[in-house]
């Protein structure tokens, strides 16, 4: 047993500090980013905001609204091989830049996504993801899908510390999905102890995935525009969004009433709720690591996701950066011990 003494941070301890700005107005920002990756000889240009691949929000009617904006949706790995084959026909022209095919590491995993590219050889992006990205098999599973397809994207998750980072970028991965415990309706840091603060997790796994010319996403913790913000000032490359993007039109879930009012239920992937789903229930060797909750139904996703790029827009302005690729340079946190006012918050 050991212990590390050094303060880990997340988005609530800490504010942006504003510096002078050469910048008029929000319009003069560009939130576009281009990426080159490590092994895939592919390049993506877009906004790099990104759905979760839960099935509760990266559904594919997700994926059609928010690559309209240039935003990215991870498709949740449930949808069979014919729901795909049908999205493929009557999907929007360029959209396979915007999404990836969610994976397991089984053996059946890795066969169901083999018949997807069969029939989708367009698709550009595979992620693949499990809760632990500790385990050596994960590992082995990311080297084995780099030497099937070589031309591919893929992003490999969770992880939240960076020699595991590297790790995955050496065995194959273009992109290291970090985050453990931070999500709305994860519950990992309760029932097992096990986790790490956002914020520092970002910025010790963008430093070990840039110094190998790897890409980062921050996944989960984001509650509010400003917290994207945080986490692409810390150095993300990329940040996934759950609970943001739930109870939306475009986002799946059940819709239910309350007094009237619509909700729509929204949980996380390890939660009792998506196992019964999806694998007939809780294996008597584990425990459900998810909560279920019902989020009040909140329209067109459209809205949403314009507060979040004029939040980040605004952002940039108050510290001059007029390309999103500027915002970690120009980024200095401050350690606080509040965030706002909260005299009118119920």
């Amino acid at each position: 047993m050991r212990i590390e003494y050094d303060i880990k941070l997340g988005f609530k301890d800490v504010m942006i500090r504003p510096k002078r700005s050469t910048l008029k107005s929000r319009s003069e920002v560009s939130l576009e980013r281009e990426f080159k990756f490590l092994h895939s000889p592919l390049e993506w240009t877009g906004i790099p905001i990104m759905a979760a691949n839960m099935d509760t929000v990266g559904t594919f009617e997700m994926a059609k609204a928010l690559s309209e904006k240039q935003l990215f949706t991870a498709i949740h790995k449930h949808y069979s091989i014919t729901d795909w084959n049908v999205f493929s026909s009557n999907c929007p022209e360029n959209i396979e830049n915007y999404i990836a095919v969610s994976t397991g590491i089984s053996q059946q995993d890795s066969e169901k996504l083999a018949s997807i590219f069969k029939f989708n050889p367009y698709l550009k992006f595979i992620c693949i993801d499990v809760a632990n990205g500790y385990s050596e098999h994960f590992a082995e599973f990311v080297k084995k899908t780099r030497a099937q397809y070589p031309d591919k994207v893929i992003i490999a998750g969770n992880v939240v510390t960076g020699e595991m980072v590297e790790e995955l970028l050496l065995s194959g991965a273009d992109i290291v999905k970090v985050g453990i415990g931070p999500g709305s309706v994860c519950t990992t840091r309760v029932k097992t102890g096990v986790g790490y603060p956002q914020l520092s997790a970002i910025i010790e796994c963008a430093d070990a995935a840039h110094g190998l010319g790897g890409q980062i996403i921050s996944d989960g913790g984001c509650t509010i525009p400003g917290d994207i913000a945080k986490a692409f000032g810390a150095g993300a490359d990329f940040v996934m969004l759950g609970g943001m993007l739930a109870g939306h039109t475009e986002s799946g879930g059940e819709l239910i009433e309350k007094n009237g009012k619509p909700y729509r239920k929204f949980y996380g992937m390890s939660s009792s709720t998506a196992m019964e789903k999806h694998v007939g229930g809780v294996a008597e060797y584990r425990a459900s690591e998810g909560k279920t909750v019902e989020v009040p139904y909140r329209g067109d996703v459209e809205n949403t996701v314009q507060d979040i790029l004029g939040g980040l827009r605004s952002t940039c302005t108050y510290v001059g950066a007029q390309r999103l690729k500027e915002l970690t340079k120009r980024t200095t946190f401050i350690r606080v011990n509040e965030q706002e006012n909260r005299v009118y918050n119920e």
